[in-house]
Parts: structure tokens; C-alpha cells; sequence
């Protein structure tokens, strides 16, 4: 699927998010350019399209698994399109009851996410959503617990998928869609 086609109605999505999204120079740290959604969540056309862009050619999902945290923003509208389920990624420590956990290496040191161990039923057929796909650790992580679950990961749509970081290398033989490649 193009960038021109995802978007409902022959949106060109990636002229949508070009417009919307804006580079927030040196945050969080210096030398970073943080990819800030904000003003594309608060437009409504934009935001309908992006989530109408990252549904599409998606069916036969029993559940759609946001990532933590801005995942969550775009997972959830996605899930209601879809018809489907949400499921929330967590940082460690942030569900109540039993959790699947999953440990990834980050730049300098490691994260984890989890997920609650009875998200997924066996087989269930899983859309993962994301804002960014940068190096690839946090969707890494994702599917391995989604795995765990005895669920399948059917594909990992996004936003933006910054390519120079090559995220993909991390998801070896997924299906990727990203609405945005930079």
C-alpha cells in the first residue's frame, strides 16, 4: 500500500502528515529531532485520516495492540474502526494483575513492556500500532509478547518510519506499514 492510497478517499496521507507534524529540534536530548504528533491529534480531519490510513487493508484482526505510550492515542480509534478489541503495551509496572514482561535493549541500558497475560486468546489475529518506528526494539518486544500469548502477529502499522535507524532489521519477515518514510 502507497502513502497516496492509505489515506480514505485518496487522502494522500503522507501530504496530510507532512503538514501536521512537526519537528521539535533537540528534545528530548540534544542532537534529537522528536517527531511531535500533537498537532495532528488536534486536527480532525487529519487525525480521521491518519486513523482511516492505518485500518486500512486490515481485516480479520481480532485485536489491535497499542504501544506505549502515543501508540495508545492511535491504537484505540483503530480498534473502534476495525470493530475489534484494544490492548494496551505498558511501560513495566503500570498494569494491575499478572503480566506477561519483555526486556529490550535500548542506546544506553534497557526498557520493558508488558502485557496482561490473559490480553490475547490463542490465535487471536493482532494489528500493532505505533507513532514511530525507529530502531525497532519496542515493536521487537511487542510481538514477542503478543507471541508469548499464543497469539499472531498479523502486521505493525505506523505513522512514520524513520529508515536511516533501521527498524526493520528488528522485525525480521513482518508485515511493516508505515504512512510516512523518512
Amino acid at each position: 500500500m502507497s502513502a497516496t492510497d492509505a489515506g480514505a478517499g485518496g487522502t494522500d496521507i503522507a501530504a496530510v502528515l507532512r503538514r501536521l507534524i512537526r519537528d521539535v529540534q533537540d528534545y528530548p536530548q540534544p542532537g534529537v529531532v522528536f517527531k511531535d504528533i500533537t498537532p495532528l491529534l488536534a486536527d480532525a480531519s487529519g487525525f480521521t485520516a491518519a486513523v482511516d490510513a492505518l485500518a486500512a487493508g486490515h481485516d480479520r484482526i481480532d485485536k489491535v495492540a497499542g504501544i506505549e505510550a502515543r501508540g495508545f492515542i492511535l491504537a484505540a480509534p483503530v480498534a473502534c474502526k476495525l470493530g475489534v478489541g484494544f490492548v494496551p503495551v505498558r511501560k513495566l509496572g503500570k498494569l494491575p494483575g499478572p503480566t506477561h514482561a519483555e526486556t529490550y535493549q535500548l542506546e544506553y541500558g534497557t526498557a520493558t513492556v508488558e502485557v496482561h497475560v490473559d490480553a490475547f486468546a490463542p490465535g487471536d489475529r493482532v494489528l500493532m500500532i505505533d507513532d514511530v518506528l525507529a530502531t525497532g526494539g519496542t515493536a521487537a518486544a511487542t510481538a514477542e509478547l503478543i507471541r508469548r500469548s499464543g497469539a499472531e502477529v498479523v502486521s505493525l502499522s505506523v505513522l512514520i518510519e524513520l529508515g536511516f535507524l533501521g527498524g526493520r532489521a528488528s522485525l525480521p519477515g513482518m508485515d511493516i506499514r508505515a504512512l510516512l518514510g523518512l
